[in-house]
């Protein structure tokens, strides 16, 4: 005879094995630590094994670790069922940066697989200010170019990377390089970069004129897309950096040319609070997965690229 799973039970186990910690998860949950760990202790009841070390702290035992992921795939199956009677689904906050760059494109992309499942997109100002919403929980989601952050600021949060794209350098019709059918960066030295924000906000601008000695740089406030195609259309010894699948409102008067020798990428990312995961979290990740494998979204080749030392790391990870 088989076990009776309360997916009340299931979903306080899941919680507090995120937190680690009696008092945030029954705080998460919106209950008292003493009726929480009532609910752990008659979960270990039905299933016959202890999940959690409490000694020293708390801490899963070997049950627990085995028991965490059909855990969250049980809490999913139990939205999905709601969803099909309700035909309502869930909702997953999502809070988004680079919006020059366009990050919903990618995401709408990946995310058409998951059915009834409800997205609410969040403009985020940037990397900081996202981490700081995820660890405050004002948001399950950050989408965008996640960077290293200064004093441990993003200390708690995970990544994964889920797209590589490729740059191109957009110039002026008039730019004296604007008749080239590619470019390498080494050929943009004599031209000044333009960055659409403060050069000190825009991680990967930087590195790239650090790398390739972009020595002329102007910088100024984010005033939209369409101030930055103005820009760059009005003054011929400009360029910017664009990704290649991104729309620009208006191509009159501009050229986009590929980088080759090597071809920059842009990395994108999804991030959460590690101890605090969305039930809906490992569906993204796999509707993230399988897209980018259809469009080969994460092709990378040292001999051909090049990716800020920063990202190297996020290859070995995704």
């Amino acid at each position: 005879m088989g076990v009776d799973l309360d997916l009340a039970l299931v979903r306080a186990f899941a919680v507090t094995a995120e937190t680690l910690h009696f008092g945030r998860a029954a705080e998460h949950l919106n209950t008292s630590q003493q009726a929480l760990s009532k609910r752990i202790a008659r979960l270990e009841t039905v299933l016959a094994v202890r999940l959690f070390e409490r000694e020293g702290g708390t801490r899963l035992t070997e049950a627990g670790e085995r028991f965490l992921p059909a855990a969250r795939e049980a809490l999913a199956a139990g939205e999905r069922a709601v969803t099909a009677v309700t035909g309502t689904g869930p909702a997953v906050r999502i809070d988004t940066w680079g919006h020059l760059y366009a990050p919903m494109r990618t995401v709408a992309q990946a995310v058409q697989a998951l059915g009834t499942v409800r997205l609410e997109p969040g403009p985020g100002r940037d990397w900081p200010s996202v981490a700081a919403a995820l660890l405050r929980g004002d948001t399950d989601l950050g989408f965008g170019r996640v960077h290293p952050l200064p004093g441990g600021r993003d200390a708690g949060l995970t990544q994964r990377l889920v797209r590589l794209e490729p740059v191109d350098a957009v110039v002026s019709t008039s730019h004296p390089l604007a008749r080239a059918h590619e470019l390498r960066p080494a050929d943009l030295r004599d031209s000044t970069l333009w960055c659409p924000a403060e050069l000190t906000r825009l991680d990967f601008l930087r590195r790239f004129a650090t790398q390739f000695q972009i020595t002329r740089r102007q910088d100024g406030p984010n005033l939209g897309l369409d101030h930055l195609v103005q820009h760059i259309r009005a003054d011929t010894s400009c360029f910017t950096l664009f990704p290649a699948d991104a729309p620009l409102s208006d191509h009159s008067g501009l050229r986009s040319i590929p980088l080759v020798e090597p071809t920059p990428l842009y990395a994108w990312s999804l991030a959460w609070r590690e101890s605090h995961r969305h039930p809906f979290l490992d569906t993204l990740l796999r509707c993230f997965t399988e897209t980018g494998r259809t469009r080969r979204w994460l092709d990378y080749t040292p001999e051909r690229d090049w990716l800020p030392d920063t990202d190297h790391a996020k290859l070995t990870v995704s």
